[in-house]
């Protein structure tokens, strides 16, 4: 020990190079942490769709089943509360349309065509799904007259993840993109449409001609 040096002030030296030691392992752990949860974000990423926001890419946390395939089951929430599933509607057309909110224009627009269209067609029930709460997606409808369509809820559920339309990022991380899946009377899929731009409107026409 050199001469003058107290023992305690050593001890609190190494006390204070051990705590220098210590943060500095967790800190670098919390990184390679962090550094992992976004690999592991790109990695998910990759395998969903990209699309557009304004024309800033952004991507779905899946892709939309193929034609063909049977249609997943799903649960969903009614504007009365009541929780509806694909068997509800077994035996006739679906036309699911799929947003991110009945609040914004687009999203609007798309209901109210639907709704227009759906009273012209037989056995065919046109389910519009976003992540509105059923209040909202109640007082849209009693405002707007629409009456042909069925509002149905994922605010509670997990169909975004099911069918692959979750947004993963961006502003409206955690909303629905815009996409349309038509299933037919077997409960196979007969048509889907992944609208490449939010902010556009969908393919009514090539939708409608799948249940007729």
């Amino acid at each position: 020990m050199a001469p003058g040096i107290k023992p305690s002030v050593i001890i609190n030296a190494l006390f204070i190079c051990v705590a220098c030691l210590l943060t500095a392992t967790i800190c670098f752990a919390q990184t390679n942490a962090s550094s992992n949860h976004t690999i592991k974000t790109i990695m998910e990423n990759s395998n969903g769709t990209t699309i557009t926001l304004r024309g800033e890419p952004v991507h779905t946390v899946g892709k939309l089943p193929s034609i063909n395939v049977q249609a997943k089951d799903f649960t969903l929430t009614a504007v009365d509360l009541s929780e509806k599933t694909l068997a509800d509607y077994k035996g006739k057309y679906i036309v699911m349309n799929i947003f991110p909110s009945v609040n914004t224009g687009v999203c609007a627009k798309s209901v109210r065509a639907f709704n227009q269209d759906a009273a012209g067609l037989n056995n065919t029930v046109v389910l519009c799904i976003s992540k509105d709460l059923p209040f909202a997606q109640k007082q849209f409808c009693g405002a707007e007259g629409i009456d042909h369509v069925v509002m149905l809820s994922d605010f509670r559920n997990d169909f975004g993840n099911i069918y692959g339309v979750e947004i993963a990022d961006g502003a409206l991380r955690g909303l629905l993109s815009r996409a349309v899946v038509v299933i037919d009377q077997s409960g196979k899929i007969v048509y889907e449409q992944q609208v490449p731009e939010i902010g556009q409107e969908p393919d009514y026409a090539a939708a409608l001609k799948a249940v007729k």
